[in-house]
């Protein structure tokens, strides 16, 4: 039956109903009316409005809860969907809702994976030459201003030995953009060995006291996923440093036999119910591409946590 029958039969059946009563009830009305049969009218009246938005909201509730949900719905938290319930239209409505959302929801995925696979070829790119070219031609620069240095006199000595520190400044940050742009300790060490330079630069350069706490033994993950924990770790102590003001941070990484856990937590001003920032809309997308469950908590003055839960994939004996 389509919604409009429906609609229609609901009426049909308060109004009929008052009808009858009107025909085979012991009830008149007078002409002027007296007070108890206005009485009556106006109480018939109200039991029939009652009924009839009482069917009515039983009728049209799958409705409110699919305009609730299409108004909530974020494509970066998987899985929202309606319970396919009511009749004729209404379930035809929610199950092709339910359908978009799910191709929605892969559609958004492939593209964020083209996407940042593209982002991290870019950042491989340009790691590469600034190894390759800047840094060789300050390495270069650095040895000139070192020999010259050995041959000039004073003072001129002092102000080439100042320009040689103010080279080797500039050429260990360019060194430390290089390894925050390409992990090169991820691709040839492990998440650990990798996780453990992270924190320790975000130590030395920012200021922060990083606690760490990494299980033994922890499971081997596929290249894709380890940098999926080392982004999202790498982005979580960035916001840490920048907007949480905050004094110490632990970054902690644990496992069971279903899932592994990256959890990055700051003493600092929390967030409370604030909107989303980009860093952490792009946290969740990168769990998306392993099939990952990014959860984060903030209250303010209490601090936040980012953990990262990722499934392990058990092999079959």
């Amino acid at each position: 039956m389509s919604l409009f029958w429906r609609i229609f039969a609901l009426n049909a059946v308060v109004l009929g109903s008052a009808t009858a009563l009107l025909l085979w009830a012991p009830v008149t009305v007078s002409v002027p009316v007296l007070l108890t049969e206005a009485v009556i009218l106006v109480a018939g009246l109200a039991v029939m409005l009652v009924a009839n938005a009482a069917l009515l909201r039983i009728g049209l509730t799958p409705l409110d809860r699919l305009t609730r949900l299409m108004t909530t719905v974020d494509l970066l938290r998987p899985g929202q969907r309606l319970p396919e319930g009511g009749l004729g239209e209404t379930a035809e409505l929610i199950r092709t809702f339910n359908a978009m959302l799910e191709r929605l929801e892969h559609e958004r995925a492939t593209s964020s994976a083209r996407a940042l696979s593209a982002q991290e070829a870019e950042r491989r790119r340009i790691a590469q030459e600034l190894h390759d070219e800047v840094g060789q031609s300050m390495t270069a620069i650095l040895l000139a201003l070192e020999r010259a240095a050995g041959e000039a006199g004073e003072p001129l000595r002092s102000e080439l030995r100042q320009a040689q520190e103010i080279t080797r400044t500039s050429l260990d940050e360019v060194r430390r953009l290089v390894r925050r742009l390409r992990p090169g300790a991820l691709d040839d060490l492990g998440l650990v060995s990798a996780l453990t330079s992270l924190t320790s630069e975000f130590a030395t350069h920012v200021g922060l006291r990083v606690v760490r706490r990494f299980d033994t033994g922890l499971p081997t993950l596929d290249q894709q996923t380890e940098l999926v924990v080392y982004r999202v770790a790498q982005e979580a102590l960035t916001n840490a440093a920048r907007h949480a003001e905050a004094d110490k941070v632990e970054v902690s990484l644990r496992h069971t036999d279903r899932a592994m856990v990256l959890a990055v937590s700051d003493d600092g001003r929390g967030t409370g119910g604030a909107r989303e920032e980009a860093g952490i809309r792009g946290m969740r997308e990168r769990a998306l591409l392993i099939g990952a469950a990014l959860d984060v908590t903030s209250q303010p003055q209490a601090g936040t946590t980012v953990r990262l839960t990722v499934p392990l994939v058990r092999k079959q004996p």
